[in-house]
Formats: C-alpha cells, structure tokens, sequence
C-alpha cells in the first residue's frame, strides 16, 4: 500500500506576503482611479474655461460688429448732439455703443433689436472673489434715455486682467486707442473694424492673451431724412 502525503499548508510568513501584495495593489489602483478623476476635472475646468472664454468673445464681436450711430433722434429733446441717444464712445478699455444686435429673452416683451451695450472691467463683488476681476456687461434695451445709465449689469467672463480695444481708422491705416462719435471730426463715422483682447489666466496661472477682430458693417451714420 502506498502511504498518502499530508497536505502542505500556508506558512505565516506567506500569509503576511501575500496580505501585503494584495494591500499594495489596491492602493496602486485607488491611486490610479484618484489621479484619473483629477484629470478629469481638470480638463473638465479647463474645457468650461475655454468655451465660456469664446461664448464672451463671440457675443462682443457679435454686438459691436452690429454698433451703429444714428441721426434720427428729436432735436428739441436732444438739443446738444453729445447727449444724442446714440453713440460709440470707445477707450482703450471701455466701450459703449449702440447695437442692433439686442436679442429678446421674454415673449412680448416691449424691447426691439436695439440695446445700448457697455464693456468694462470691475473687482469683483462676490464673497470670496480675494481680488478677482470680471469683465461686465451693461444693456439696457431703452435707446431713449441717457447711453451712461440704466440697464442691468451682468458678467461675461471671470477672473480677467484686463480687456483692450483697438479701433481701425481707414484715412489713417492705423488702430487707434479711442473712438468718440460726440467729437465733430467723428461724429459720422465708426470705426471699420474694432480689436478685442482679453488678458487672463491659464491653466498654469500665466498670463495669455486672446484676440479676435470684428468689423463694423454700418460704420457711417445713419441719415436724417
């Protein structure tokens, strides 16, 4: 008869071994999961950075491609052509104009296609900003009043540093730093194309500038007849 060997079984020391494998690569892959969903929020916040960053630059080239200056206004209401209900009085960077670009956001809602839109850069007022600074924009869709006031004020982009306009002068080939149509050597006219550029932070938290051009389509004025 042949003798049956007695099972082999576990010693501590493999027990122990194999305990701490098994821990080691659990905690590799918890690792690897951790550092893939912070990548994923990552290029998730970078993605959302981007797209508001162009719905921003779109929306004013859209609103500034569409400015216009116009002639048809009551004269004994606005004696003093200054304070006309349109203008484009643009610096380097601010910009308030009148556009056709105004787009209604309620049904029946006594506004039409015209708006005043003004571009400026302010701290910003939330809780917690420490120091940010936000680009803002006013619209007021009453073209009756004064350009300078009324209106709601919201936020287009935040967390900038600064915003820059140019403004192309045909005669002169050249951009310009302002534009004011309550000047008489400007009154008539606007601006061929205006420049845009946004200063913000990257990803890295470097400063990287983003620019775009428009062009004004009505860049005379607009008739009394």
């Amino acid at each position: 008869m042949r003798r049956s060997r007695s099972a082999r079984g576990f010693t501590l020391m493999e027990i122990m071994i194999a305990v701490a494998i098994t821990a080691l690569m659990g905690a590799m892959v918890a690792m690897a999961f951790q550092t893939g969903f912070h990548a994923k929020e990552v290029v998730e916040t970078e993605a959302d950075h981007y797209r508001m960053l162009r719905v921003a630059m779109n929306r004013m080239a859209r609103e500034i491609g569409s400015a216009y200056v116009s002639d048809r206004y009551d004269g004994r209401r606005y004696r003093d052509q200054n304070d006309r209900p349109t203008n484009f009085v643009g610096e380097e960077d601010r910009l308030l104009f009148a556009t056709f670009a105004h787009q209604r956001m309620y049904t029946d809602a006594k506004e039409s296609d015209q708006a005043i839109v003004e571009y400026f850069v302010q701290q910003s007022s939330e809780q917690g900003a420490n120091g940010r600074q936000d680009l803002m924009r006013r619209v007021n869709p009453n073209v009756e009043g004064r350009m300078d006031r009324g209106g709601t004020t919201d936020v287009l982009f935040e967390g900038v540093k600064k915003v820059e306009f140019a403004y192309w002068d045909t005669e002169r080939k050249e951009w310009e730093d302002e534009w004011d149509t309550k000047r008489m050597e400007q009154k008539s006219k606007l601006p061929t194309r205006v420049r845009i550029t946004l200063v913000a932070l990257d990803e890295n938290g470097k400063e990287v500038s983003y620019t775009t051009q428009t062009r004004v389509m009505l860049n005379t004025e607009l008739p009394r007849y």
